[in-house]
């Protein structure tokens, strides 16, 4: 693309014709009325709703510990360039550990970081990021009157990235209440609130820049573009519309644009929340498909009039949508009566279907339409509520972290259809390291039977004297082998 050179004598008229075009259509009347006057009624009705909260968390250092500013290691030697690049990035991304250059960390050390959230209900109930308190040790809220009151995890969704936990303030608290989503345009007004920088109740006011955005933040990205200040701790604090309403929570950014923020959209939130509430977690619908975009080529290969819709590209066997009759080359273009413009309103729309519902399929198949009913399953492998685990004595003991293996997982690592347990954390000079285990290894039996839970595992290990070995059958890429976790000598 050619870089674009701008006159100065012709940035006048670029700035003020636009201008004088919204004034003419709307009549000076309508545009004057249409410009709020001042935020400040707006943003002191909300901002006693709106809280700091701070975070400690315990972070362990070298391939065991954080996200960022460790070096990949094989044990003391140095770098592991065994696993391929795009795997150190999956597990960088999926589970922490190694992310860039440095000296090993110490091994263990305590990190406090703050974000923001707000009260959703007079009972003490705060909803703000999965990311604001995710592995955290204690969380603290404070309140706009200065007052602080320690809080407790309800339930996390690392997939949506909203999380709600609760306070006991002994008191009825302000809330603010929820709005619609769905009815926000792009260029209505709306405020972010929250502490960015540790800077406690800053408001700043922008608009809807767009809808829907796909950001690359999960599966379920459905995000709305606002040019509202959003910075480092702002995450987790609400948009609101200007009847005081929560319209989105604030999420992220983009590091080298400028007004340029995303939030969830409160719609998302509230059937999350909901979901937190009652049960500490999120079950969602599961169809058993594997999904992509269609481009104009594929259309065209598959005999659709344009591009739209989401093509199957495996059926996973004994699947809802196996036993519905899907098959590999449908492309589904409507769900439930709703269409399904492309790929990404699918995963949504299906995780949002209660378990054990009926839902209506249209789908092509060779170019012509066809309904099939499919019953929804239930999603396995979603992450666990409530306060962050922590690693049993057992794996600590041996100087892993394991993270059990689902059908999505191993499909993501290119293993399908194996079972077992995946090494995501390996820690320096601990037995599993001296015993060659790495980062990404999956571990298939344990004392030579199968194990695929941590349960198993644990209850393998917890039988291990000092000095006693476990014989683990390993797969790594494509081949096997066998090592031995020594119990370290008391």
């Amino acid at each position: 693309m050619k870089n674009l050179k701008i006159k100065k004598s012709l940035m006048p008229a670029l700035v003020i014709v636009p201008l004088l075009g919204v004034v003419l259509a709307l009549g000076p009347a309508a545009w004057a009325k249409s410009v709020p006057a001042s935020f400040a009624d707006l943003a002191q009705k909300v901002s006693p709703a709106v809280v700091n909260i701070r975070v400690t968390k315990t972070i362990k250092g070298g391939p065991a510990g954080g996200m960022f500013g460790f070096r990949d290691q094989q044990g003391p030697g140095g770098p592991d360039q065994s696993q391929p690049p795009d795997l150190h990035e999956f597990f960088r991304r999926f589970f922490g550990g190694p992310g860039g250059p440095g000296a090993p960390m110490p091994r263990e050390f305590k990190q406090r970081a703050a974000g923001s959230g707000v009260i959703v209900d007079k009972e003490g109930y705060v909803l703000t990021n999965n990311h604001v308190v995710a592995e955290a040790d204690e969380i603290i809220v404070a309140l706009r009157d200065g007052k602080e009151h320690p809080a407790k995890i309800v339930g996390r969704d690392p997939k949506t990235d909203l999380a709600l936990v609760k306070i006991k303030a002994g008191q009825s608290l302000p809330y603010l209440p929820m709005g619609d989503s769905d009815k926000l345009r792009v260029g209505d007004w709306v405020l972010a609130v929250g502490n960015p920088f540790g800077l406690e109740n800053t408001v700043t006011a922008g608009i809807i820049s767009a809808k829907g955005r796909i950001i690359g933040a999960g599966p379920y990205d459905d995000f709305l573009q606002t040019d509202a200040s959003i910075n480092p701790g702002n995450s987790g604090g609400p948009l609101i519309n200007l009847q005081g309403e929560v319209v989105g929570i604030n999420t992220a950014i983009v590091p080298q644009g400028q007004g340029i923020g995303f939030a969830i959209p409160v719609n998302t939130a509230k059937t999350i929340m909901a979901q937190l509430k009652a049960k500490g977690r999120v079950v969602r619908g599961w169809l058993g498909v594997t999904i992509q975009p269609v481009n104009e080529d594929l259309a065209k290969k598959f005999g659709l009039k344009e591009a739209k819709g989401a093509l199957v590209a495996d059926v996973a066997p004994g699947s809802p949508a196996d036993k519905a009759g899907l098959k590999r080359g449908d492309v589904i273009v409507g769900y439930n009566g709703k269409p399904v413009k492309d790929f990404h309103s699918l995963p949504r729309l299906v995780a949002e279907t209660a378990v054990g519902a009926k839902a209506s399929l249209e789908v092509m198949r060779g170019g012509k339409s066809q309904s099939l009913s499919v019953t929804i399953g239930e999603l396995k492998g979603e992450m666990a509520r409530g306060p962050a685990r922590r690693g049993p004595a057992s794996e600590e003991k041996l100087g892993l972290s394991l993270q059990e293996l689902t059908p999505e997982l191993a499909k993501q690592m290119g293993i399908p259809g194996k079972k077992g347990l995946v090494v995501t954390n390996v820690a320096p000079g601990g037995p599993a390291a001296e015993a060659g285990a790495r980062r990404g290894d999956v571990i298939l039996e344990a004392a030579q039977k199968p194990v695929t839970s941590l349960a198993q595992f644990a209850a393998l290990a917890d039988k291990l004297k000092p000095g006693d070995g476990l014989l683990l059958l390993i797969q790594r890429g494509d081949s096997s082998l066998f090592v031995v976790l020594k119990a370290p000598k008391k």
